[in-house]
Formats: C-alpha cells, structure tokens, sequence
C-alpha cells in the first residue's frame, strides 16, 4: 500500500509481529554484543522480524540458568 504526502508517494509498512516482548538484562548484553560485533546479522534479524523474540528467549534462558545455579548453590 502506497499514501501519498503531498506530491510524495510513501510506502505504508507494517510490522507483522506486533508482540511486546519483555527483555531483561540478559537480552539487552546480547542485542548490544550483536550491534557491536555482528553488525550484519542484527540487520538480518531486526529485518525478518526475529530479533526481539530472539532477545526475549535468550533472557528467559540465562535467568533459567543463574536460577539454577543459584539453587544449586544454596544447597550446597
């Protein structure tokens, strides 16, 4: 879809994935190692759309992990 503004035509976007995604500590390290380090693949990934539950996952699996290790640990 195409509106115009004036005597401009802009393209009408719209992302297909409109999901709030909660990102913790663990998620904002990784999307900014990605930003810094691995500029392409941040592209590809905020382009496709994937990036944000991508972040979300990797945050609910490091909190997973240091709850475990922490659980670990104070049994011991």
């Amino acid at each position: 879809m195409v509106k115009e503004e004036g005597d401009y035509p802009i393209p009408d976007l719209k992302l297909s994935d409109t999901t709030e995604y909660q990102i913790g500590k663990y998620g904002r390290m990784k999307r900014r190692f990605l930003e810094e380090n691995h500029r392409g693949i941040y592209s590809h990934m905020i382009l496709s759309e994937n990036l944000w539950k991508h972040l979300a996952e990797i945050d609910e699996e490091c909190n997973e992990m240091m709850d475990r290790k922490t659980g670990t640990s104070a049994q011991s």
